[in-house]
């Protein structure tokens, strides 16, 4: 109720506040203006009122009660433009017109305040009715309650009572509030209607004004129209001016471009007259240069002539020298066996003289072949140095002073070098002396290079010898080398020597030639590697990259340049090495070594080319670099003629009979090489031929060619004969008709010169209707050039009319649609001819042609509109010339020409269609739908037609929509599209509506739909959930509500949830419930749950794609009958190994075979059998195939996608009341449906280890022990990953030890988790690995486990009494109650490795009790533990329990031995503590009880054994010992009740002493002790072996003793066994009070 106070309160503190601005002055009421967009439209007409008035075009209206505002606004504006008006005037009629405005909105306002609170009132006289029978009512329970006698139930209602009570009052003041303010605002309204009623006859007034500048607006906009129209025309004029001077530009330009043609013709005259001189003289020096070559080939055929001749000599020397080889051999056997003869009459070894002679043979030969060798190389040498010589010498005459001076070093060298290689011939083989002379040098040539000194390798001299060589050579030298005129030199030998040394010299060149290149290579060419990378590729580039001479001519001589660059990494080197044997005749090289080149430097080479014949060369020029050799490629092609036509077919195409047609065909020579042609027709052409008009000519053409060129070249070598005289005619003679048809021009026969083109005329004269053909040759003089045809054809017609289309085809059309086309008709006649046009009858109702009558005129066209309106009755109408089966209609159309007999026909062509839309069920039900979910149902449309038809549902209601495409597309021919109705309800009524199907010839065809609308009471956030790709056993998780909100039954208010127009439903809390359909990877949390009125439920949706249980299992049992066939197979070809073995044994043929195919029939039944591929219902889920099977479907995922629909079961009511038998009833119209979409990837990373679990469990571990674990993972993705890791609990037992951050494709690596429990209990945690896209989770879990153990010792282990140096064991059990097992290891203290830092301290007796902490007590003297334990270390199994043995081994006396033994568990937890003491005895006798009066710890010095009668002397003296008895009497309680104590006397049991007597005791000096009150039980005894005897001892203080002070006595106790030992026994007694505590 304070809510709504609050808001009347706001709201009248609003209208308060609101002035009446008809009330203040006008700038005020401007200002107040609530609307911004009116406030800018008034800022804009005052803006242009005060400019003097621009007028406004349009002005927009908000409203169709604001009309008459605009058209005031519009009119006031347009009495701007007029100007009539004042501007005082006008600023009054506009502030005027916002007050007026202003004061309407107010009105409005009002009025909806007024309303507003009148519905409050009513509401709150409802709730006030209501409250008082609520308050009837409680006051009526109670009455009853009174009556029962039930207090609490009276003490709720009562309250309930005080309760309504104050809402009432507070309704009720409430109530006078709403009264009030509706009465201001009443009054409010009233004045305003009082304003409005003064402002009606201004409001009046400026209609009037209005409706008069709305005529005046009028009058002016004719006004501006017309102005505009004289515009328009003016414009119109200036255009048409504009086109004719256009026009008369383009005429000028036109005449200037004629008279510059002719001035280009009358250029090109003169030029090709000067070029026809030119040619003249060109022609002359080709001759002259044809008659030289053919001189130098006479000259080279003789070359040959001798070449053979002496080839044939050589022949017959060589079979000379065979013969005279054979007769030596022959020879030689036989003084060998001369010689065998004569050792054998001498009686010598026959075989040791053979081989010698052998020897003494070899050994001569030998010798006979170096001195033949030392020859040739002394020859070779020689002429090397003359052939040097003289090229200095020629170098020398070539080059400038300056080079001379640059060359002189390397001239001196080359002096040198031969001084040098002079005296080395001299040392190896002698020289006579006149070469020696010649050799040498003369003193002057000395001195002039005297000064000059550097050093130059063979491969310079190499350079300039072999460019010598080339310079020298001539190109009219003969191509062989051994027809050259020969002169005498110096190094000459006698032709007897060559003739008989010619082979073998040849052969040893040819070895240290190649022995020479082998050496060069190995020593010359290498491998650049620069940077470690060897480069690939050229290492030379050549511009050009080939050297091409093309067209040459015989006798010039033409050059060209190559450029080599080098284009490797590192300084190399490039050198000539040659060119093609073809070549060498013709081409010189002109090449100067550049010596070394760095990388990017470029050298020059130069190609000089002197054709001699008229012949295609072709070669390479060879070049050597550091890195191997490389070449440039060469070729001089000659001139040649390249013919041809650029057209193999003229066509001249139809005409009448009697005109003459022309058409050319172009020559053209693309070659350097000119020739004669002449054309003449074929001569297979004998006679016409004739075809009819539909027959192609085009295979003709190609097949009569193609006859042609075969023909004529077999005759052209007759036709060149005789083709500069006129008997070319007798070879073909051509017929009548082709000459009188078709025929040549003026050009026949000519010359085509090189590059240039000539025109041939075909002319075609018609004389006889039909086709006509001819075939012509072209041949040439040249007999390189082959022959070229053509053909022509044409075809006369005698009718002047005919039809460009004879065939109209409209295609595809459809019934009840009008198509149109135009007929074009031509006329060849001289003369106007009247046509007709006619259809056929049957047509005549579907077919028109207009007009029906026209006139063409002379060698012109006519056109013809052709209308085609097909009917549905077309199919009867039109009989034989429409085919009902493939609706096929082919009409014929006739034009009849006036005084002619013979008609035109075309034909139309068209394939009728209907144009219907199927569609199908043509009426639908959706059923029940709630309006917050749509309900999709398919129909399909069917194009019975077979043509493609647009269509689209038009109209469509806002509650259906139809997909795809909206319901807009367009289907194919007889095709049928299924589309989907989605029909969603915006309220709960029942619907009935039709849908319309429009198409592209405007069809309407209608599909009636009908449905009903449901609210039911709840409703979801969302509908539809579209999870993001998930990998598998990852998790996708989305959120939505379950909302009610439903809370009142008020349907005039809101809609009110409910089943068409039926009851409302129930306010209050409602129930839902999620059914999630079986196998369905999808979790709904919570799935049942209730909502109040006005609230919502959150509700969590998980999607987790996996892999399902059935596919793996298939995949296992594929895998393991794969493993098993493989298997077989391996088992069965053992076996067939073994039986073939067993074959090679001979027995029968026929058992043999029949024990092989038994056996082996055997075998592969059980093979096959064994194979078998085992039930996938047998293989579990924990097995390594099982395993294996889903890492394999996991890595080869594919992904899919999947969805599902979940309904969501509404009921009304809690479903938390109703009892566990009891069930809620919902209606399943009011069922709720989610959507999920469900996309599932493969995963990026997976899980190598453990099988590719994504479970890490490190099972049970103990409390504050830490196990660590390996969990291998591999990126399966082609790409590389960047991981990331969620936070684990940073207070939890599990920590990622090592993580990894980046994985590359198919990489593993390892992360490393450890878990350290520090409760007793389970721990469960996920982690999830997160890539870009997918994410991996991990389970990780272990138990805690607390280790406990049960020990059968609890804190003290009591060793007893033990004679030193003798030992004594004691074994105790402890049991693992816990369900782990547990490492131990047993600690004592005496062995800790702090143990010599505690003895730094005090000695415990000289610091207070509370200060000691020691528990080791006495050590053996020999350094030796006292207590030992074993085992010291282990594991006992859960349940499992273990014995341990405690040895006690002292060295000397002492009461004080004590140890502390510790249990450690996992080497951290102490787990148990045992607290070990014993004591020892040089005699088998002790007493112990009471305080001991003496030191706990021993001194530091060993003490020397004494004898036994001085340690008997010493005992007699006085006792060893002194023990303290402390007697207690209380007093009070009961007197009688003595203060008692014991003392045990015990006898040690051991071998030592076992033949000797017991232990004997007695007490002396008891009378002192009986009189203060001490009483003793046992006086005297013994005590056997091994036992203990108790002694008591009592004091009860007598009646005459002073007992405010400790009462002691004295007394002696005496033991006698092997020695005699004494006691001094201390008595002290003392009374305390019942009350008092002791100390």
């Amino acid at each position: 109720m304070n809510i709504e106070d609050s808001k009347f309160s706001d709201n009248n503190e609003e209208d308060q506040k609101t002035p009446l601005p008809f009330l203040e002055e006008e700038e005020d009421q401007a200002g107040q203006c609530s609307d911004v967009k009116e406030c800018w439209r008034e800022y804009q007409l005052e803006e242009e009122l005060a400019d003097g008035g621009k007028m406004w075009n349009k002005v927009t209206s908000e409203g169709a009660g604001d009309k008459s505002e605009s058209s005031i606004e519009h009119c006031w504006s347009d009495v701007n433009d007029i100007g009539a008006m004042k501007y005082a005037d006008r600023i009054s009629i506009v502030a005027l017109y916002r007050n007026l405005k202003q004061l309407n909105n107010i009105a409005k306002e009002k009025e909806l305040v007024v309303t507003k609170i009148r519905d409050e009132l009513t509401t709150c006289q409802l709730r006030i009715k209501m409250l008082e029978k609520q308050l009837e009512y409680v006051d009526v329970e109670i009455q009853k309650e009174k009556e029962a006698g039930n207090v609490a139930a009276l003490f709720r209602l009562r309250a309930v009572h005080r309760r309504l009570c104050t809402e009432l009052e507070d309704e009720k003041d409430f109530e006078l509030k709403i009264a009030l303010t509706l009465k201001e605002n009443m009054l409010e309204m009233w004045r305003i209607e009082t304003e409005q009623g003064k402002y009606e006859a201004l409001h009046k007034q400026l209609q009037k004004d209005e409706e008069e500048l709305e005529t005046q607006y009028q009058e002016k906009a004719e006004a501006r129209i017309h102005k505009e129209k004289i515009a328009a025309l003016q414009a119109e004029e200036n255009q048409l001016s504009r086109k004719k001077k256009e026009e008369e530009a383009q005429k000028e330009c036109e005449e200037r471009h004629k008279k510059m043609l002719e001035v280009a013709k009358k250029n090109r005259e003169k030029a090709v007259s000067f070029l026809r001189k030119s040619m003249a003289r060109i022609h002359e020096e080709n001759a002259k240069e044809e008659v030289k070559t053919q001189e130098h080939m006479e000259r080279r055929i003789q070359a040959v002539l001798s070449l053979k001749n002496s080839i044939t000599s050589n022949r017959e020397k060589l079979q000379a020298l065979q013969a005279w080889n054979k007769a030596m051999a022959l020879e030689a056997k036989k003084e060998e066996l001369k010689m065998k003869e004569a050792t054998l009459a001498e009686g010598g070894n026959v075989a040791k003289e053979i081989f010698l002679h052998k020897r003494l043979l070899q050994h001569e030969r030998e010798k006979q072949a170096f001195r033949e060798q030392q020859k040739s190389r002394k020859i070779e040498i020689v002429s090397r140095i003359l052939q040097e010589k003289a090229s200095i010498r020629k170098q020398k005459n070539r080059q400038s002073c300056t080079k001379a001076s640059k060359s002189g070093g390397k001239l001196m060298d080359s002096l040198l070098w031969r001084r040098k290689m002079w005296h080395y011939i001299e040392k190896t083989c002698g020289h006579p002396a006149g070469a020696m002379s010649q050799l040498r040098c003369s003193p002057a040539e000395e001195q002039a290079h005297g000064e000059r000194t550097a050093f130059v390798g063979d491969d310079v001299l190499c350079e300039s010898v072999e460019d010598e060589k080339e310079k020298d050579k001539t190109l009219v030298e003969p191509e062989f080398p051994g027809l050259w005129s020969q002169e005498y030199d110096l190094h000459k030998v006698s032709n007897e020597d060559v003739d008989t040394k010619q082979v073998a010299l040849s052969v040893m060149k040819n070895e240290i030639f190649e022995k020479k290149m082998e050496e060069f290579q190995t020593t010359f060419f290498h491998k650049q590697i620069v940077s470690g990378h060897e480069p690939k590729g050229r290492t030379f580039y050549r511009k050009p990259s080939y050297v091409h001479f093309k067209d040459f001519d015989v006798g010039k001589i033409y050059k060209k340049k190559i450029v080599l660059t080098n284009a490797s990494y590192s300084v190399n080197f490039c050198r000539l090495v040659g060119i093609s044997e073809c070549l060498k005749d013709f081409i010189s090289i002109q090449f100067e070594p550049p010596g070394k080149m760095s990388p990017g430097m470029s050298c020059e080479v130069g190609v000089t080319f002197k054709p001699a014949t008229d012949e295609n060369l072709e070669g390479e020029v060879m070049f050597m670099a550091q890195t191997g050799s490389f070449s440039v490629p060469l070729k001089c092609t000659a001139k040649t003629c390249i013919l041809a036509l650029d057209k193999v077919l003229i066509d001249f195409g139809t005409h009448v009979v009697g005109e003459t047609i022309s058409r050319t065909i172009n020559l053209t020579n693309n070659g350097a090489l000119g020739t004669r042609f002449k054309v003449q027709a074929s001569a297979g052409d004998s006679s016409t031929r004739r075809a009819t008009a539909k027959s192609s000519p085009g295979n003709t053409v190609l097949k009569t060619q193609f006859e042609l060129s075969e023909q004529f070249t077999q005759d052209a070598s007759s036709f060149r004969s005789d083709l500069d005289t006129d008997n070319a005619h007798n070879l073909m003679e051509p017929s009548e008709e082709t000459l009188h048809e078709i025929m040549l021009g003026k050009v026949t026969e000519g010359e085509i010169r090189p590059f240039s083109s000539v025109k041939l005329q075909i002319i075609f004269i018609p004389a006889i209707p039909g086709a006509v053909r001819a075939e012509f040759v072209i041949v040439f003089d040249n007999s390189d050039c082959k022959p070229l045809c053509f053909s022509a054809i044409g075809v006369s017609i005698d009718v002047p009319v005919w039809v460009p289309n004879p065939n109209i085809d409209f295609k595809i059309c459809m019934y009840d649609r009008l198509y149109q086309d135009c007929v074009v008709i031509q006329s060849r006649a001289k003369a106007t001819l009247r046509l007709k046009f006619e259809v056929c009858k049957e047509l005549s109702k579907h077919m028109e042609l207009l007009p029906k009558t026209g006139y063409i005129q002379a060698q012109s066209s006519f056109t013809v509109q052709l209308k085609f309106l097909p009917r549905h009755s077309l199919p009867r109408d039109a009989g034989s010339y429409f085919n009902e089966e493939t609706s096929v209609l082919e009409v014929p159309v006739t034009i009849l020409i006036a005084d002619k007999t013979k008609q035109v026909n075309f034909t139309v062509h068209a394939i009728v269609t209907t144009s219907e839309l199927e569609i199908s069920p043509a009426e639908i039900d959706f059923g029940y739908c709630t309006i917050y979910e749509a309900v999709q149902t398919n129909v399909t449309l069917t194009n019975k037609s077979i043509l493609p038809q647009e269509f689209g549902f038009v109209g469509l209601p806002e509650f259906v929509e139809i997909q795809p495409n909206d319901g807009f597309g367009v289907l194919l021919p007889l095709e049928s599209l299924t589309l989907d109705i989605i029909f969603k309800a915006n309220k709960a009524k029942e619907y009935g509506f039709e849908l319309t199907c429009k198409s592209e010839s405007n069809r309407r065809f209608k599909l009636s739909c009908r449905a009903v609308g449901v609210h039911p009471p709840l409703e979801l956030s969302h509908s539809l959930v579209q999870f993001a790709a998930t990998a598998l056993n990852d998790v996708s998780t989305a959120t939505l509500y379950v909302m009610n909100s439903h809370v009142s039954v008020n349907h005039f208010t809101h809609a009110v949830p409910r089943i068409d127009s039926g009851e409302i439903a129930h306010v209050g809390p409602t129930s839902f419930e999620f059914h999630v359909p079986e196998d369905c990877p999808v979790t709904v949390t919570p799935s049942v749950g209730t909502v109040l009125p006005g609230k919502k439920s959150l509700i969590q949706v998980s999607f987790r794609p996996t892999l399902s249980d059935q596919l793996i299992r298939e995949e296992a049992a594929q895998r393991l009958g794969r493993a098993a066939a493989t298997g077989a197979e391996i088992q069965k070809k053992k076996d067939e190994k073994r039986e073939g073995k067993k074959l090679n044994v001979p027995i029968t043929r026929q058992h043999s075979s029949r024990q092989f195919l038994r056996d082996g029939s055997s075998k592969y039944l059980s093979s096959s059998s064994s194979s078998e591929q085992p039930e996938s219902k047998e293989i579990k889920p924990d097995s390594e195939s099982y395993m294996e099977a889903q890492a394999f479907l996991m890595r080869n995922f594919r992904g899919r996608f999947e969805k599902y629909i979940i309904p969501c079961f509404v009921a009304s009511g809690d479903i938390d009341e109703k009892k566990d038998s009891e069930s809620l009833t919902c209606s399943p119209y009011n069922t709720l449906f989610l959507e999920l979409h469900c996309p599932a990837v493969a995963p990026s990373v997976v899980v190598t280890s453990d099988n590719g679990k994504n479970t890490v469990n490190f099972g049970d571990v103990a409390v504050g022990h830490t196990i660590i674990k390996q969990v291998t993972i591999q990126n399966i993705s082609p790409e590389k990953l960047e991981l990331g890791f969620s936070v684990l609990n940073p207070s939890g037992p599990f920590l990622l030890v090592r993580p990894v951050r980046i994985l590359e494709p198919g990489e593993n690596k390892a992360l490393i988790i450890s878990f350290s429990p520090n409760e007793n209990k389970l721990f469960f945690e996920a982690l999830d690995i997160r890539t870009a896209q997918k994410n991996l989770t991990l389970s990780i879990m272990g138990c805690g486990v607390m280790p406990s153990i049960v020990c059968s010792v609890e804190e003290v282990l009591d060793m007893g009494y033990v004679l030193a140096r003798e030992k004594t064991t004691f074994t105790f059990e402890m049991q693992n109650t816990s369900t782990l097992t547990l490492q131990y290891s047993i600690q004592l203290d005496s062995l800790s490795p702090t143990r010599n830092k505690d003895q730094q301290r005090l000695p415990s007796f000289l610091t207070s009790s509370l200060q000691r902490t020691e528990i080791v007590g006495t050590e053996n003297y020999s350094g030796l533990s006292v207590f030992s334990i074993f085992p010291t270390q282990g594991e006992i199994a859960a349940g499992k329990s273990q014995d341990f043995v405690v040895t006690f081994s002292p060295d000397h006396e002492s009461l004080y031995y004590l140890d502390c033994l510790k249990v450690v568990l996992f080497g951290k937890k102490i787990a148990h503590v045992i607290q070990l003491k014993g004591a020892a005895k040089e005699h088998p006798m002790f007493v112990e009880g009471g305080i001991p009066l003496d030191v706990p710890i021993e001194s530091l010095a060993v003490m020397l054994p004494v004898s036994s009668q001085e340690a008997l002397k010493e005992e007699l003296q006085e006792p060893v010992k002194s023990i303290l008895l402390v007697l207690e009497h209380i007093e009070g309680e009961n007197s009688l009740v003595p203060a008692k104590t014991e003392l045990r006397v015990g006898a040690i049991r051991t071998a030592q002493f076992a033949t000797k007597k017991n232990v004997e005791f007695s007490f002396d000096n008891l009378s002192l002790l009986q009189k203060k009150g001490f009483s003793v039980e046992f006086v005297k005894g013994t005590v056997d072996r091994g036992q203990v005897k108790c002694i008591s001892v009592s004091w009860v203080p007598p009646a005459d003793l002073d007992t405010t002070g400790p009462v002691m006595e004295t007394a002696l106790l005496t033991l006698k066994g092997d020695v005699k030992e004494s006691y001094r026994i201390i008595c002290m007694a003392k009374v305390i009070s019942a009350c008092a505590p002791s100390n």
